[in-house]
């Protein structure tokens, strides 16, 4: 059994020029993209096995982060099937001089446990044995409905 904050990871991109669509703010394939590579990695500490992306639920843009800025995106694994993950992904804007925060995007992703052929692999349960990883698991349930 795999405990839910042991799947917790966090990531941070500085947002360049190259990141960037024509209003100066990051285009949000990079973000989706930033999203969906950390939820895999969630998932992959968490079957030990390699994941794909099965599905990304609705993804809410609720405002954008400009050049110059920090792109923080946290995931972590809160429910599981048979083979299948679901993955909580948030994004914020970060000062990087500050270290003030403001979120940016969030949706939730179900990846699946493949062996090397592709085929679906079992995942272990998941446990939830603190309140931070309670409180976590709470408010992903919440917002997925």
């Amino acid at each position: 059994m795999v405990d839910l904050l042991e799947t917790r990871l966090e990531n941070r991109w500085m947002v360049q020029p190259n990141h960037a669509n024509h209003l100066g703010t990051t285009h949000g394939g990079n973000v989706l993209k930033w999203m969906d590579e950390l939820g895999a990695m969630a998932a992959m500490r968490f079957a030990g096995e390699s994941c794909v992306t099965a599905r990304m639920d609705q993804v809410n843009f609720k405002r954008p982060i400009p050049v110059g800025d920090t792109a923080v995106v946290e995931a972590y694994v809160y429910d599981a099937g048979t083979t299948s993950i679901k993955t909580r992904l948030k994004a914020a804007r970060e000062n990087p001089r500050t270290g003030e925060r403001e979120p940016t995007t969030e949706s939730y992703s179900v990846y699946v446990a493949v062996d090397d052929d592709g085929d679906p692999r079992p995942v272990p349960d998941l446990t939830v044995d603190s309140e931070r990883g309670r409180e976590l698991r709470s408010a992903a349930l919440d917002g997925e409905r």
